[in-house]
């Protein structure tokens, strides 16, 4: 599947006292950058929450930092989405600064589960994510 990316510059609420990111907002970062690659293809979180009556959550995360993010970096979110399984999903992703220097700052490999909105039982994934998936080649 192609790639996405979302673009995403720091900012002091993103960082400690030093002006470098902290290392738990790089999980906010790759998580957005997940839910816009979810809008792209036409779909928010709330409403597939309420019709088809679905959430997604993380339930496994590796991350290798290699490089710290600072104050005013301009990044790039990256998430590669392949099937694992009927009701999971594992998003390869990277965070890299395209300004002012362009450097690899960390991969990550996200296990997102699907669940019914109602219960929080696993649940299939939907028939759209399903084609999406197909259609890149990895149905």
């Amino acid at each position: 599947m192609r790639e996405f990316t979302w673009p995403v510059r720091v900012y002091w609420e993103d960082t400690d006292g030093g002006a470098i990111v902290y290392y738990a907002n790089y999980l906010r970062f790759l998580e957005r950058a997940r839910t816009e690659w979810l809008r792209s293809h036409g779909h928010s979180q709330a409403a597939l929450a309420q019709d088809p009556g679905i959430l997604f959550t993380v339930v496994s995360l590796e991350v290798e930092y290699r490089q710290p993010a600072r104050l005013d970096d301009e990044l790039e979110i990256s998430c590669r989405p392949q099937p694992e399984g009927g009701a999971s999903l594992r998003f390869l992703q990277s965070i890299r600064r395209t300004r002012p220097q362009p450097c690899a700052l960390l991969e990550a490999r996200v296990r997102v589960a699907c669940l019914d909105a109602r219960t929080l039982r696993p649940r299939r994934l939907p028939q759209f994510l399903v084609r999406i998936l197909s259609a890149a080649g990895h149905g």
